[in-house]
């Protein structure tokens, strides 16, 4: 079970907002200072590791840029959202992101809810009025990544590719 605060953000949610083309060659921790930004001055300073985002459709449109490991470097818990680009979801896969399309997550969660997220039997839950959601199940193979931390630390694990400095 993974649990965290609430942060919503609509719909067609771009990965511009989440790590902005003026950012792109800086540090990633630099590059994480710059998460939403453009779109909610200061969020970064308000959000705690372990915060979770519930957004609505087209969560991550736009470009193939690594926005997805900034939300990991920051601390964001999971995703949920009523659908998820395709491109996105992959980077989360690759940098070990967990994001979970779930329809009807946007309607279920307030700002400042908690969400709990159970992987082993797919459920979401929100404490505060008990509604429960069943997203469709990510292949096993793929939230191995998502949870593992990603591609490059599963390649290192196996001895495929030395370990990053």
């Amino acid at each position: 079970m993974i649990s965290g605060k609430v942060w919503k953000f609509g719909d067609d949610i771009n990965t511009d907002l989440m790590l902005p083309g003026a950012v792109m060659s800086k540090t990633e921790a630099e590059q994480a200072r710059a998460v939403f930004a453009a779109n909610r001055p200061g969020w970064i300073d308000q959000m705690k590791p372990g915060d979770v985002l519930v957004a609505g459709r087209n969560f991550g449109m736009g470009s193939n840029r690594p926005a997805s490991r900034s939300l990991r470097n920051i601390g964001i818990g999971f995703l949920l959202a009523e659908s998820i680009n395709g491109l996105f979801f992959r980077n989360s896969v690759n940098f070990g992101f967990v994001a979970v399309e779930c329809p009807g997550c946007f309607a279920a969660f307030e700002e400042g809810d908690t969400a709990e997220l159970d992987l082993d039997r797919w459920k979401v839950v929100n404490p505060r009025t008990g509604a429960t959601l069943a997203p469709p199940p990510v292949p096993d193979q793929l939230m191995s990544l998502m949870r593992g931390g990603g591609v490059y630390p599963m390649l290192e694990r196996q001895g495929l590719i030395a370990p990053r400095a």
